[in-house]
């Protein structure tokens, strides 16, 4: 792997049935796709109730590794189509990765 490329990870959790407008968005600002995994709700203020039985909402998150140059405009990108300025839409955020393989299409090799 080349040592001037640096990536991270945006992970982007959002209400089930978004997750798509996410990578919509992600690929118009230049990623070039993600990953997208089911998941489930345990927050404060997660649980709903029906017929007096606690239901946890379904999650969808989504995994875009990024060329680190292109973070900041993914991310805006995100937040903008995803409405995570507000409450209860979901949360974004970038994890700085150290090592990465089998990306060889991202390294241009």
């Amino acid at each position: 792997m080349d040592g001037n490329i640096k990536f991270d990870l945006i992970i982007t959790i959002v209400n089930k049935g978004q997750a798509e407008k996410v990578v919509e968005a992600s690929k118009k600002a230049g990623a070039e796709g993600g990953t997208i995994v089911l998941g489930r709700g345990t927050g404060i203020h997660e649980k709903v109730k029906l017929f007096g039985i606690s239901i946890e909402p379904e999650k969808e998150l989504i995994l875009t590794l990024i060329k680190k140059e292109l973070t900041q405009t993914v991310l805006d990108a995100i937040v903008a189509k995803a409405d995570l300025y507000k409450p209860g839409k979901g949360i974004a955020f970038v994890l700085e990765i150290g090592k990465v393989v089998g990306i060889s299409h991202l390294l241009g090799k």
